[in-house]
């Protein structure tokens, strides 16, 4: 793929998994109100929506597009971001990062209120697992899928993972130590986009374990490169 075309897929991908966004949240017309326009306004704050389009790329893999496998993929990628966007609100509030602003806006807790706030990240987790559960295909499938993103997101993921870098404050790491923190906090949730789409597009468990392994890698250069930005910028 020559750079414009992969220009060309990104702008195409990300339109796509907003798209799939609006659509699968509910409007903040649906009551409670204020709590639907918070998760929008915590959902559809931009981003690079890396794990989407990591789900939409691996999907591109194995069996043909069909429409049921189209939307497949959209609630994939929408369910990812969906827990995504849950993680970065609650991680914003002041008994985590205490953080006022996130991609240039205030953030969810400052433009509404540390209660919504919770809530928010409360109802996009659960948001996230209804659309894996009712989009139309088969059931092998959407089971795999809710298995892979409640792992990725739980005790031995990405909360888990947030946990052992709350308790490392003020502490020194060994190396062994900071990769497991990585790959449960970053990783974890990276790897789970890769796998939602290869699930999507049928792959085996030898074409998985080799998605696998790249994400991993994937997660962790990803990791070293925010650890220095943090460090430098």
């Amino acid at each position: 793929m020559t750079a414009i075309a992969f220009q060309e897929w990104l702008k195409t991908h990300s339109e796509r998994v907003e798209s799939a966004l609006d659509r699968l949240l509910d409007s903040q017309q649906t009551i409670p109100h204020r709590l639907h326009e918070a998760m929008r306004y915590a959902a559809q704050g931009g981003g690079k929506r890396i794990r989407p389009l990591l789900v939409y790329a691996a999907g591109q893999l194995g069996d043909q597009f069909s429409p049921q496998k189209t939307e497949m993929l959209d609630a994939a990628a929408a369910a990812v971001e969906c827990i995504h966007a849950y993680s970065l609100v609650h991680d914003d509030m002041p008994c985590m990062d205490d953080d006022d602003l996130r991609r240039g806006r205030p953030t969810v807790h400052k433009a509404f209120d540390e209660a919504t706030a919770l809530l928010v990240g409360d109802a996009l987790q659960t948001r996230a697992f209804e659309v894996l559960a009712n989009v139309l295909g088969d059931a092998n499938q959407r089971l795999k899928m809710i298995i892979c993103l409640a792992a990725a997101s739980g005790s031995r993921g990405m909360a888990g993972g947030q946990a052992i870098d709350l308790e490392s404050v003020g502490k020194k790491l060994d190396l062994a130590g900071l990769k497991q923190m990585h790959a449960m906090k970053t990783g974890a949730l990276l790897s789970c986009a890769v796998e939602l789409g290869g699930i999507t597009a049928n792959l085996n468990a030898e074409q998985l374990a080799k998605l696998d392994q790249y994400s991993k890698a994937l997660g962790l250069a990803f990791q070293i490169i925010d650890d220095v930005l943090d460090a430098t910028a």
